[in-house]
């Protein structure tokens, strides 16, 4: 008996979020739109051409266990890196070690696995280049930032981007059956699952915190049925939820908050959400990038300066830091609350992406075709195209649609004075053409 609570000791030094790692594909919970059937990463799988891939999405999503499942399934050596604790060095020295192995103690190219990619500066990324060019590694980056933003262009233009989704409520329930099921040491214990409530709200939908959350819990308790109660959490933990965890259900309740309080054109809330976020220590880099897309879906035409606002808000919070930034993130998220507000923008590109998905590659009539070769000007490329500056007011009606959805409009002036006069004009020039 003392023998074999040794052996359960030292087995569970391992946390359980680890201990629970998925051994196979098929045991992985979640993300079934990269990982089901007709996954682009089950295909990619089953073809044996992998490519480099950066993982975006939330923490304790899977970025880390999916990427050693590829490696495991494909049989190919597989190294890591964090990008916390590693610089240029240490990639130099892991990108050599990949070279000498390919093809000696794996079936591909080895994978080189890189935690938070989003930390390594543009040299350590540049490091990189080459590697992956060459195909000496297969690169997989996790991150939870925006890639478009971390992860320098030519980087991201030799990997695949996959978004990892939030688990769901039920994703999360069935990690803590699996658990209770198949862990060495709960599987001993009676644990019934009374109440999930307060367990979930707690993890913020971190499936690895959800999990050593849970194990605290249990190793709380001396008996050997357990019951899990809402009760029992709020006891055990012993604290309220973070005030702002950046990275987990916070960050995006907040940031939904800030913006729809500008969206409804309220800056004392607008403020206060801000004010949250800074305090929080959310990158202010992430803030201002969100105004600038506020700037174009919520305010667009209807205030034009709001884009010149953002963005130089955006530029100025880069340049000078904080705390100064925060003054300057104060101004814009205060001239953008009290802004007119439309999405006649977002809703026309929206409208006009629909079209394009509907109808397809519709041909270019072809007045306003370019014409730059004289076999294109016999087949009547640009014949009969009207210059819109030889006539009055630079304006002259003409068709530029393609003839199938020939008077068809995408975008709708909203109900503010700057888009009411510019739907005035279009009414004016184009005549009944389109309904303004």
């Amino acid at each position: 008996m003392w023998l074999s609570k040794i052996c359960i000791f030292a087995f569970m030094k391992q946390p359980l979020a680890e201990r629970l790692r998925p051994k196979q594909l098929s045991d992985y919970i979640g993300q079934e739109h990269l990982v089901g059937k007709n996954g682009p990463i089950q295909q990619a799988m089953k073809s044996g051409g992998i490519p480099s891939m950066i993982f975006w999405g939330p923490p304790g999503v899977g970025k880390t266990s999916l990427a050693q499942l590829i490696a495991e399934e494909s049989k190919r050596t597989f190294y890591t890196l964090s990008a916390i604790s590693s610089g240029v060095k240490e990639v130099r020295e892991v990108i050599e070690k990949a070279k000498q192995a390919d093809g000696m103690f794996s079936t591909g190219t080895p994978i080189l696995f890189i935690d938070e990619i989003h930390r390594f500066s543009k040299s350590q990324q540049d490091s990189l280049l080459g590697a992956v060019e060459k195909g000496w590694v297969c690169l997989i980056g996790a991150t939870t930032e925006n890639p478009s933003f971390e992860v320098i262009p030519a980087l991201l233009s030799r990997c695949q981007t996959f978004v990892l989704k939030e688990f769901t409520k039920q994703d999360l329930l069935n990690l803590l059956q699996r658990a209770i099921k198949t862990d060495h040491y709960l599987k001993e214990k009676k644990i019934q699952l009374k109440q999930t409530d307060a367990l979930l709200r707690f993890s913020g939908g971190d499936a690895r915190k959800l999990l050593n959350i849970f194990e605290l819990l249990v190793l709380s308790q001396n008996t050997s049925t357990i019951e899990i109660t809402n009760a029992l959490v709020e006891q055990q933990i012993q604290q309220k939820p973070t005030k702002y965890d950046k990275t987990g259900e916070q960050h995006y309740d907040i940031i939904s908050a800030f913006i729809k309080s500008i969206r409804g054109s309220d800056p004392n809330a607008a403020v206060y959400w801000l004010a949250r976020m800074i305090e929080g220590g959310e990158d202010l880099k992430f803030i201002a990038r969100r105004l600038i897309i506020l700037a174009s879906e919520d305010i667009g035409l209807a205030n034009p300066t709001a884009l010149v606002m953002a963005n130089n808000t955006f530029q100025a919070v880069t340049t000078v830091g904080y705390p100064e930034s925060r003054i300057i993130l104060s101004q814009c998220c205060i001239y953008l609350a009290t802004s007119a507000k439309s999405n006649a923008a977002y809703m026309a590109i929206n409208n006009a992406q629909q079209e394009v998905r509907n109808s397809g590659d519709l041909s270019v009539p072809l007045s306003i075709r370019n014409a730059p070769t004289k076999l294109m000007k016999d087949l009547e490329y640009g014949k009969d195209y009207k210059y819109a500056h030889n006539y009055e007011g630079s304006f002259v009606q003409a068709d530029f649609l393609p003839t199938e959805i020939k008077g068809k409009t995408f975008f709708e002036p909203g109900h503010n004075q700057r888009e009411q006069a510019i739907a005035k004009d279009l009414r004016e020039k184009w005549k009944g053409k389109y309904k303004y």
